[in-house]
């Protein structure tokens, strides 16, 4: 090869390299590609009320994860675009790159925050057991080895089987048929957070209690993929100044307040997520 077909191909790679680097670096920012669609595509859960499940009048989902997604995106100058997701599929999909922000009861872990970032954590609340009221159980500890079941691929399934080494744990892909496996006494207890639980146990007239303890007390938090810096800030400013307006609390107060059936108190405020990592 001449000298002069030498420097050619050098120049041809350097100059392949820098594109390189342009086009990583242009794909990395998704929050510029979020401004640019002038659209945040936010997925929450479809069937867990009052998070995210269809309005029996619309049958459009509606629900506290769907006010917040939007409360975000307003915060960001663009529209939203709600996506419904299964539990298994919150992180997937995250990571997949088909969404821009989980918004799906999703609760921080150490193990999830290997796979994507999470914002602060804008809620908390215990993970509990729910059992027959009929039966021989009262505290958690008396289902530490009979049958438990859960989402799959939730924290309740995570803390049911890091609690109870001993129990059976059946997963389900959504709570109501996690809670149908109750019903049907195919299991003794299911295992779920708080908000979620008091639907069952409220509506049952008695035959559903949640039992003494908690499995966990659990950080709530959105879900940004990994590598997405200026995202992340920017949902961690959304949620600071939601918080600081007060929407965040009204809107709780709006799905989880004293005039609804969940009557459910937001104990703890906005929390950086660097207090339980």
């Amino acid at each position: 090869m001449t000298l002069g077909r030498i420097k050619k191909t050098c120049l041809a790679m350097s100059a392949a390299a820098v594109s390189l680097v342009f086009s990583t670096a242009a794909h990395a920012d998704r929050l510029a590609d979020i401004k640019a669609r002038g659209s945040l595509i936010c997925a929450t859960l479809t069937s867990s009320e009052p998070l995210g499940y269809p309005d029996p009048a619309t049958r459009q989902v509606v629900g506290f994860d769907v006010d917040m997604c939007g409360a975000v995106a307003k915060q960001l100058g663009v529209k939203l675009e709600h996506k419904g997701v299964s539990v298994e599929a919150r992180i997937p999909e995250l990571t997949l790159g088909r969404v821009d922000l989980v918004v799906a009861a999703l609760g921080y872990t150490k193990e999830r925050a290997q796979q994507i970032d999470f914002t602060s954590a804008h809620y908390q609340t215990p993970i509990k057991l729910i059992a027959h009221s009929g039966g021989a159980f009262n505290k958690i500890d008396d289902l530490a080895e009979k049958r438990i079941s859960a989402n799959k691929g939730s924290t309740p399934e995570l803390y049911a089987r890091r609690m109870f080494p001993k129990a059976t744990i059946l997963t389900f892909q959504d709570t109501p048929a996690a809670f149908l496996a109750l019903a049907q006494n195919k299991v003794q207890g299911l295992a779920l957070s708080q908000p979620s639980g008091i639907r069952f146990v409220n509506e049952s007239e008695g035959k559903y209690k949640f039992l003494e303890g908690a499995l966990a007390w659990e950080p709530t938090a959105m879900g940004v993929k990994k590598g997405e810096p200026a995202l992340l800030a920017a949902v961690n400013d959304a949620l600071d100044k939601l918080e600081k307006s007060g929407e965040t609390d009204a809107l709780w107060t709006k799905w989880f307040g004293p005039s609804t059936k969940f009557n459910i108190p937001r104990e703890k405020k906005l929390t950086p997520i660097s207090a339980f990592q």
